[in-house]
């Protein structure tokens, strides 16, 4: 196992491949096994780099509440400690929104940007025809923090896949070690909620980056994302807007292949 202390928390990570450097950022309750479906065949023609966030699975929990801040540091520190820089970073999810983080505050860092569906609601924030998705999604998420409040960490993971995430079904269809990380996890869930900051953006964030994006949601998730992904897409008028058929929250899971190749031509096309 490869470890590297970063911001005093000690962080899992494994590097693959060789090429171009890319950053595979997982979401909330997951772990660097979230990428095992795509990360085989991107380390084909990139170098590429996964690692489990502060909180997660083989990664260190460190005691206190934690912040977004402080996901955006590591990634920062890991892509210049491991020498990395500049590099392609892809987050999903909570991933992306730690990748965005890092975009508006050390460009220099990045070659671009591929993110799916990063949960920025504060962006919907005044939209009138957002606020409908926004009120049904706070009791179930109220209803995920209880659980895990009360020690259910697998009811609160299932409630989340299946009312939140992914939908009905979804959570007998994941693979075991997906799981379990999800259970393992729910406690950093809970610490992620209750930062003020977790769904906060402001788009001029970005105004000074102008390296390559590529925004993505699928066409099967649940129908908050979207709005978010046009609310950035607005915000960064270069990027390129992917919709996944048949996809929805965790395309590389479900979609690998498919994934795999829309993340690699997007690289190639964009790496002169």
């Amino acid at each position: 196992m490869a470890t590297v202390r970063v911001n005093g928390v000690r962080l899992f990570y494994e590097l693959h491949g060789s090429g171009d450097p890319l950053v595979l950022v997982h979401g909330s309750w997951v772990s660097h096994r979230s990428w095992d479906f795509v990360a085989p065949r991107l380390a084909e023609t990139f170098r590429v780099l996964v690692y489990d966030r502060r909180g997660h699975s083989a990664s260190e929990r460190p005691a206190g509440p934690g912040s977004v801040r402080e996901d955006v540091a590591d990634l920062a520190a890991l892509i210049e400690g491991l020498g990395l820089a500049p590099a392609w970073a892809v987050g999903n999810s909570f991933g992306g929104s730690i990748a965005l983080r890092l975009a508006g505050e050390r460009p220099e860092l990045l070659r671009g940007l591929l993110v799916h569906e990063p949960p920025l609601f504060g962006l919907l924030a005044g939209d009138a025809a957002a606020a409908p998705l926004l009120d049904a999604a706070g009791p179930r998420i109220a209803e995920v923090l209880a659980r895990i409040a009360s020690g259910d960490f697998a009811g609160a993971a299932e409630h989340f896949v299946e009312r939140v995430a992914l939908g009905p079904g979804s959570w007998a269809a994941l693979p075991s070690e997906l799981r379990e990380s999800f259970v393992e996890n729910a406690p950093t869930f809970a610490d992620e909620a209750n930062d003020a900051e977790q769904l906060a953006f402001d788009p001029g964030w970005l105004a000074g980056f102008a390296r390559p994006v590529l925004l993505s949601h699928g066409d099967q998730s649940p129908p908050i994302f979207a709005p978010v992904v046009a609310k950035l897409a607005a915000a960064l008028p270069g990027a390129e807007v992917r919709a996944f058929a048949g996809a929805g929250h965790v395309p590389h899971t479900t979609h690998p292949e498919v994934y795999a190749e829309t993340v690699a031509q997007f690289v190639r096309r964009n790496a002169g």
